[in-house]
């Protein structure tokens, strides 16, 4: 038996978003206590306690981290949030990939000028990353996938489907 197998991963980046996003939860819960200690009202208390509550499940979501399976022409995109919490974002059959190049690859430029085009981007956001950029159609929807795979992974998908990879 003669499976092709390869995984990769990485970490996102915390961008601006991410970062107003939990200084922003925090100062609502701190603002609600002070509030509460000033005028020692029991229900603002309470609603601190949810508050915090509330951040202990959730700032950990906002850490994200990206895996990529590829298993014989099968090629998953997990998202790992908290590092606990897994969950198939994508799943997508070698046969509906049109190619997969680096980022900027001017074998890409001819699905440059559609508009319609969906993006999902399983990348850290590392502007040093290698970056590379899956075309994957399925009925009339082209979706443009970015994503970090290794060289075992890309040659895992070459092996598969050798004239849909360019590593240029």
């Amino acid at each position: 038996m003669n499976e092709l197998y390869a995984e990769a991963g990485c970490k996102r980046l915390n961008t601006m978003k991410v970062v107003l996003q939990k200084t922003g939860l925090i100062a609502v819960v701190v603002i609600v206590f002070l509030l509460a200690i000033l005028t020692l009202n029991q229900i603002l208390m309470f609603v601190g306690m949810l508050g915090i509550i509330g951040l202990v499940f959730f700032l950990p979501r906002l850490n994200v981290e990206y895996e990529y399976i590829f298993v014989d022409g099968q090629l998953d995109f997990d998202k790992i949030m908290g590092g606990a919490r897994r969950k198939t974002a994508m799943r997508i059959q070698i046969e509906q990939i049109e190619i997969v190049a680096p980022a900027g690859s001017h074998t890409l430029d001819s699905y440059s000028n559609n508009s319609q085009v969906k993006i999902k981007d399983f990348s850290s956001g590392d502007p040093n990353a290698k970056v590379y950029v899956v075309m994957h159609r399925q009925g009339e929807t082209l979706t443009k996938i970015l994503f970090e795979p290794d060289e075992k992974m890309l040659a895992c998908m070459k092996q598969k489907s050798p004239r849909k990879i360019v590593e240029y």
